[in-house]
């Protein structure tokens, strides 16, 4: 397993490199650059850049340098912890991001456990109980909480809670602790709001993962290890929760890797709707912008997110399944 590991790591190294390089070259795609974005929208405005200032801006840039020139001077300063200036806001990108990214996360894991906490003891229930009218009711509550995007859920509670109980539900923190500095009252005040986003965004990954746990479940059951199991006396609930439960799992804890960069890239259309002050609304306007230092930073930190969590995934793995061993020997 730690050969396993140690291989893993090094494998990330040019998978990194990779997605950096076509993550710069898409990103680079569209016509134009940051000051074409920054020059058209003054010309809405009714302003102007005259040609001096836009050549100072170009060359501080290093807009007026080969693609491959900026791509290998970014990617340097990346490695050294200069994640570069954004040309949108004017600041630091490690400064832009390093409370975003902090909370995004926090959001991502929380709705993650979030998720498992729920939709495991439900599929679990729903294929031991099969046809029961209860898993009847719990097939269409997550056909509907599958169907119903994040972002209209978000619409809907935000018009219930102003409309029946005269209160806001949106951002994270409330007024008085915007921009207040961190202190045990707006950990708690954030505590307060965290769950409004973790329930609106776990909503479709809890339906689907019921879904498959019920499915993964109803296979297992029927299964002579288990039939044996239980014809030798073997208490049901333990026997459950012991075999068939541990292999019906194994789709939740593949998924870690790609879970965690959904969640936090899905969270984008929601946190634009509730206010939230994460890093989609931000990569959003990067993107928009072609704001290549900020765009590129989150991509990467995605990017880098989805290979770890690949990693722990695999790792996960071999603890939940007795089956699935990585050495050596396997030839892994």
């Amino acid at each position: 397993m730690l050969a396993y590991i140690i291989r893993r790591l090094f494998t990330m190294i040019p998978t990194l490199i990779a997605i950096s390089i076509i993550s710069f070259i898409i990103i680079q795609l569209p016509p134009g650059d940051f000051l074409t974005s920054y020059v058209a929208q003054l010309s809405m405005s009714g302003e102007h850049i005259d040609q001096v200032e836009l050549d100072t801006l170009t060359k501080r840039y290093g807009l007026d340098q080969p693609i491959y020139v900026q791509y290998l001077k970014w990617a340097w300063n990346f490695v050294r912890g200069d994640f570069g200036h954004s040309f949108e806001w004017n600041k630091p990108v490690s400064e832009l991001i390093g409370e975003r990214l902090a909370l995004t996360i926090l959001i991502s894991v929380c709705t993650l456990l979030f998720t498992w906490a729920v939709s495991i003891p439900i599929g679990i229930y729903s294929a031991v109980r099969q046809y029961s009218w209860l898993d009847y009711v719990l097939t269409v509550v997550g056909f509907i909480g599958l169907a119903t995007p994040n972002f209209l859920f978000a619409l809907v509670l935000l018009w219930v809670s102003f409309a029946y109980f005269g209160m806001s539900i949106g951002g994270l923190f409330s007024p008085e602790f915007y921009d207040a500095p961190w202190s045990v009252a707006k950990v708690v005040d954030l505590m307060k709001h965290l769950w409004i986003p973790v329930v609106i965004v776990g909503t479709a990954h809890t339906a689907k993962f019921i879904r498959i746990i019920r499915g993964n479940l109803l296979d297992e059951l029927k299964k002579p290890y288990v039939v044996t199991a239980r014809a030798k006396g073997l208490p049901e609930t333990r026997l459950i929760l012991k075999y068939p439960v541990r292999v019906a799992i194994n789709p939740l804890v593949s998924t870690i890797g790609w879970t965690l960069p959904e969640l936090v890239s899905g969270i984008a259309i929601t946190a634009v709707v509730l206010n939230l002050p994460t890093t989609g609304p931000l990569l959003l306007n990067a993107l928009l912008s072609q704001d290549m230092q900020l765009a590129g930073t989150f991509i990467m930190f995605l990017s880098a997110l989805t290979v770890i969590g690949t990693l722990v995934s695999d790792i996960l793995l071999a603890w939940v399944d007795p089956r699935i061993r990585f050495g050596a020997r396997e030839g892994l």
